[in-house]
Order: C-alpha cells, then sequence, then structure tokens
C-alpha cells in the first residue's frame, strides 16, 4: 500500500478539530456579548431577585408584604404606571404622524428631521430638566407667554402634568426613530389602488396601513413604556425626589442618608420587572394574533 493512501490519525484529528472551529466560530465571536450580557444583565437580575427575599438575614416575603401593605409604594407605582401609559401613547400618536408626513417630503429635509430626531434622543437626564426649567418653570419664557395672553392661570411643572409634558417630549423622538423603518411596509400604491375603489383617506387607515403597521406600533408602545418607567435622572433633576415615582423610591432605599434597605428595594425591582415582562408577553400575544402574522 503506498503511503499517499494513508492517513495518519493526527493528521484527521487536527482536520476535525479544524472543521468543529469553522462550525463554531459564529458561537466564538459571541461569547464577548454573552459575557457582557451576564455581568451587566443576568448577574444583576439574579442577585435582585434572591436579595428581595432577605429579610433581616433570613428568607421570607416580608419584603413583599411590606411593598403590598404601603400606600405610599402602591402610590409610586401608580404615578409610574399612569405617567408611562399616558406618555407612550400620546408620544406614538405624535411620532405616528410625523413618521407618515416625513415619507412624503423631500429628501434632505427628511434626512435632517431623522438627525435632529436621533440628536434629540439622547437629550436627557439633567440637561433636559434643566430645559424644561427654563421654558416651562415658575417663571419660564413660555410659561410667562401663556400667562401674558391669559391662555393659561397656573402651570405646575413639578407636577404630574408638568412631568407628563417631559415624558412626552423624550418619548416622541424614540418613537419616531422606531417606527420609521417600520413604515417601509406601506406602500404608495395602496392608497392610490384604495382611492379609486373609492374609499376615503381615513378607511385607507383603519382598513389597509394601521393593521399592517399594527406590530411596529405595539411593539414600540411596549418599547415606550419601558423607556417610561424606568426613567429618573430626569424626574429626580425636576422635582428633587419630591414627586412619587417608582424609580426615585428604589433610588431612595439604596442611597439614603438615613435608611438603607437595598432588600426592599430588590423587591420593588422584581415586581416592576414582573409588571414589564407581563406587558411585553401581552405584546407578543397580540402580535402573533395580529392581521401582520395571519398573512
Amino acid at each position: 500500500m503506498s503511503s499517499s493512501a494513508v492517513t495518519h490519525p493526527s493528521n484527521a484529528s487536527n482536520k476535525s478539530i479544524v472543521a468543529w472551529i469553522k462550525k463554531m466560530k459564529p458561537a466564538i465571536w459571541l461569547t464577548p456579548l454573552a459575557l457582557f450580557f451576564y455581568l451587566f444583565q443576568l448577574a444583576p437580575m439574579i442577585w435582585v431577585f434572591i436579595n428581595s427575599f432577605i429579610y433581616e438575614d433570613e428568607y421570607s416575603f416580608e419584603n413583599y408584604q411590606e411593598i403590598f401593605d404601603s400606600s405610599f409604594m402602591i402610590q409610586g407605582f401608580s404615578n409610574s404606571l399612569w405617567l408611562s401609559i399616558w406618555s407612550s401613547l400620546i408620544g406614538l400618536m405624535i411620532a405616528t404622524l410625523l413618521v407618515s408626513s416625513l415619507r412624503r417630503i423631500d429628501s434632505k429635509l427628511r434626512d435632517g428631521v431623522i438627525a435632529f430626531t436621533n440628536m434629540s434622543s439622547n437629550f436627557s437626564g439633567v440637561p433636559l430638566a434643566f430645559a424644561f426649567i427654563i421654558i416651562l418653570g415658575v417663571n419660564g419664557a413660555f410659561t410667562l407667554l401663556l400667562k401674558q395672553y391669559g391662555l393659561i392661570d397656573d402651570f405646575n411643572l413639578y407636577g404630574k402634568w408638568g412631568l407628563l409634558s417631559l415624558y412626552i417630549y423624550f418619548q416622541i423622538p424614540l418613537a419616531v426613530l422606531l417606527l420609521y423603518p417600520a413604515f417601509d411596509a406601506l406602500s404608495d400604491d395602496w392608497q392610490a389602488a384604495s382611492a379609486l375603489l373609492g374609499a376615503k383617506t381615513w378607511q385607507y387607515w383603519t382598513k389597509i396601513a394601521l393593521p399592517v403597521l399594527f406590530p411596529a406600533l405595539l411593539g414600540t408602545f411596549i418599547i415606550l413604556i419601558a423607556n417610561a418607567i424606568g426613567a429618573y435622572a430626569s424626574v429626580y433633576a425636576l422635582t428633587n425626589g419630591n414627586y412619587n415615582v417608582i424609580t426615585v423610591r428604589i433610588a431612595s432605599l439604596v442611597s439614603g442618608d438615613l435608611f438603607l434597605e437595598p432588600n426592599l428595594a430588590a423587591a420593588i425591582s422584581v415586581i416592576l420587572m414582573a409588571i414589564l415582562a407581563f406587558i411585553t408577553t401581552v405584546n407578543q400575544w397580540l402580535i402573533a394574533r395580529s392581521y401582520h402574522a395571519k398573512r
């Protein structure tokens, strides 16, 4: 038998190793992301979940019992959900109208608006709160102008309506960026065809456009709720922690000067994650039953 016909065992082993590496190459490239996700997402969540059941160095449900027995904590959840849901709805409606208009204007102007939207979506935290104080504060420029013309008698930027306007502001740019690609699913020919068949504009939107856009609208709505319910810096900078939202309560329990209760803060965080998980599950269920999924 010739030597060329003999396959050395080590060569076969090396080839199998090389083939395995090529096969696993995508997974190997994902390793840094997986490590990052574990260290900064899974590990903190596991820590929070475990510590939420620790009360005076013993495992119990006392932290959760304390939350549900406290009207102050319930009010914090209620205020956060109220601000999140309403700001998400209003922001989504405004963004939908804006994106629909952007699809029909000159490309240069459209690119400029998208660039400005991208920039304003990153304008948040303390600078955003300061800007709102200058514009809509007690002696803000816009507030004084409206009072001068008798359009408003009183406007409290530091109450729930003022906070709602703040939330709506930072919801709109995010909603625009999320919805803009979704409108590529709509064809201009559809509206022209529906018009030829006698459909009015509102019928086109209710019967054709919105059912097609429904998954994107619903998914954007859920992301906006998560974005709003987790807001902290802008709210704290604007109200100095005097308005009761749940993120401020969590922060006061882990960084307060008098009482530190990280386990209670962990329990609040678990409830917050459960609420978001429930909303996301409902969102996925509705998307699965939507017009787009049945096509």
